[in-house]
């Protein structure tokens, strides 16, 4: 999948409209992980060197269409600022007259970061009239926010309908390793997922039996399919409504002679917090009144050697609540298993991120994938708005 990418135009001069993913967490005003931020620096660098003008935009949390003081964007204003070395002037609105005379006042060089473009209802809708106020900001649209680019949304892709779009060199570089994993993965190619929900990767799991040699499931959704299995999860987080889809995607997968592994054995307390008592049990005998909260040293043995065994691995979901020191053994030691792959390895979604940043190996893993739920649909073959809306080669 070929797409134009900035290289391929004249940005000299030029206002460009760039998005950028800077959904960061943040712990009041301070940003705990700025991944994201850095991420975004060769395309924005490449622009300034090049004399560009270039005009930022990202969403920030779920706002939901309304001002939400505790997700402006100042934070990130003032560690791009020193990342980059430069002022980035913040503005406290991503359309209207304000900001298009301070646009229009830019020189070459010079970088704006609009505010959340989630504060406005119209950005989710894909609402055109909205679209083409941000694009009325830009001579060219650069989208380097790959994390989004599932989302058809106004600054993603409704945007491009006015301008021409390119991609930025993350995007570039994340099309081009997830092409990688579609196209001709080195085998076996392993899946391992993750993540509280199962409801969230449904669609991607019984799409991905048809890709890979073996799936690895672990973390809260590993609940449900072991409900599915007949085990009591005791108090752990499960989705019952999704026991029969779950019990779907094991026999599946067994049909087609896939590996498909569930977690043999779990460390369980009564709830995620420090200090509280913890302990290790087999699936088969979870306590009433307790939570899985992590795989545990049988099923971590079990998945890595599954890992180790592979030359094409693909990592989406911690294995439990890893933010939570008691319970982030599993979620590292798969992290480790990762590093030491010799083949093709790529991590995707924040929390994975996070927890491979945690373990100190991220420089161990082929590819960091900023986009947890674009690379999932990447995967899955279907076509992301984000994408399919720039200029193709």
């Amino acid at each position: 999948m070929a797409k134009a990418t900035i290289r391929d135009v004249d940005v000299s001069g030029k206002r460009c409209f760039c998005r950028v993913d800077y959904n960061v967490p943040l712990k009041g005003t301070e940003i705990t992980d700025d991944t994201r931020i850095r991420a975004s620096l060769p395309t924005i660098q490449y622009l300034i060197d090049h004399d560009a003008k270039v005009i930022l935009a990202s969403h920030l949390g779920r706002p939901k269409g309304k001002v939400v003081e505790e997700l402006r964007l100042n934070p990130v204003a003032k560690r791009l600022s020193e990342l980059l070395g430069k002022q980035v002037l913040k503005l406290d609105d991503c359309v209207g007259q304000e900001v298009a005379a301070k646009v229009a006042a830019m020189k070459p060089k010079d970088v704006i970061l609009l505010e959340n473009v989630r504060f406005y209802p119209e950005e989710e809708k894909n609402d055109r009239e909205f679209a083409r106020k941000l694009a009325s900001l830009g001579d060219i649209f650069v989208n380097d926010a790959f994390g989004t680019a599932h989302r058809a949304h106004a600054s993603t892709a409704g945007i491009a309908e006015f301008i021409p779009g390119y991609a930025g060199f993350l995007m570039e570089k994340e099309i081009s390793a997830l092409s990688k994993l579609l196209e001709n993965p080195d085998r076996p190619f392993t899946a391992v997922i993750g993540g509280a929900k199962v409801s969230d990767k449904l669609g991607i799991l019984k799409n991905l039996i048809d890709r890979v040699d073996a799936i690895l499931i672990g973390g809260g959704m590993a609940n449900t399919f072991l409900l599915s299995q007949g085990y009591d999860v005791g108090t752990s987080l499960a989705e019952p409504d999704k026991v029969g889809e779950a019990r779907e995607i094991v026999e599946k997968a067994r049909r087609a002679g896939k590996t498909i592994l569930l977690p043999e054995d779990v460390v369980v307390a009564e709830k995620p917090e420090v200090g509280v008592p913890v302990k290790v049990v087999s699936v088969d005998s979870i306590p009433s009144g307790m939570m899985a909260l992590d795989i545990g040293p049988k099923t971590r043995k079990a998945f890595s050697e599954q890992i180790s065994r592979s030359r094409t691995v693909f990592w989406n979901g911690p294995m439990g609540v890893f933010e939570v020191e008691p319970f982030r053994g599993g979620t590292l030691e798969i992290a480790g298993a990762m590093a030491a792959v010799r083949g093709f390895t790529v991590v995707g979604g924040g929390d994975s991120l996070s927890a491979v940043e945690m373990s100190g190996l991220s420089s161990k893993i082929s590819h960091l994938s900023t986009g947890g739920g674009a690379s999932l649909e990447f995967l899955e073959g279907r076509e992301l708005p984000g994408v399919a809306c720039l200029r193709d080669v």
